[in-house]
């Protein structure tokens, strides 16, 4: 399978990805220590970088209005005791729950995440420091919780990658935001007053950066054999069926 074809064929990591963030056990995780769902997600997706600015946090996530995530940020870091890394630990712990809770006894796992990682392995990841820290955590050694870390690694793989050709078409990322999440604008602070602009020119710059997302990560899918791109795909539709349950 081609490399982009394999992308297309893995879309749902997105999805899968990101199923945990405000599941009722995650938030409860998150009100245990102090944070409501909102700021859990803050502190916990960001924390892996470290005790660093809010606009450190923005340039990594992109796509947030700057002064919402200044606040939620800012204001988590007060309401708990200890460091970013801990609460980071905390919110991945809680997506390896949800992995053992979805996932057990789902054939294939161990082969997904192990051609996952060969994928996220196979990427240098300069200009990408959010899917580097989340690259740099530690791997669970039992089958579902290891398929959903390494589906929220590949789902900041991608982004980052896409934050990065979103640059390099001269879209910011608001703009962006817009065009990929258009009932969204609102959820991630944009006001009526402070909401893009979006022009026929801006969704051609966009179709650009989703090409160029593409051509940045074919190398590393190119690492993969035939049998580990089918391992890939199937376990991506084992997962997503699971959660849809």
């Amino acid at each position: 399978m081609q490399p982009t074809a394999l992308m297309r064929a893995t879309e749902p990591i997105y999805h899968i990805g990101a199923a945990y963030y405000f599941e009722a056990a995650t938030v409860e995780r998150g009100k245990q220590a102090g944070l409501d769902g909102f700021r859990f997600y803050f502190l916990g997706r960001g924390g892996v970088l470290g005790d660093v600015e809010a606009d450190v946090v923005r340039a990594a996530f992109g796509y947030f209005e700057p002064s919402l995530l200044a606040k939620m940020w800012n204001t988590a870091k007060e309401r708990v005791e200890v460091s970013p890394r801990d609460v980071a630990r905390l919110y991945m712990d809680c997506a390896h729950e949800y992995g053992r809770t979805k996932l057990t006894g789902i054939d294939g796992l161990t082969e997904f995440a192990a051609a996952a990682g060969k994928v996220i392995a196979a990427v240098e990841g300069a200009s990408m420091p959010l899917f580097a820290a989340f690259r740099a955590e530690p791997v669970p050694e039992d089958p579902p919780a290891a398929a959903i870390h390494q589906a929220v690694v590949l789902r900041e793989m991608r982004g980052s990658a896409h934050l990065l050709a979103i640059a390099a078409v001269g879209l910011s990322s608001a703009v962006a935001h817009a065009i990929k999440r258009p009932n969204d604008v609102q959820l991630f602070g944009y006001t009526a007053e402070l909401a893009p602009t979006v022009t026929d020119a801006d969704r051609g710059a966009w179709e650009r950066a989703e090409a160029l997302t593409d051509t940045l990560l074919a190398p590393a899918y190119e690492a993969l054999t035939a049998a580990e791109a089918d391992a890939l795909v199937t376990g991506t539709a084992a997962m997503a069926a699971a959660i849809a349950t």
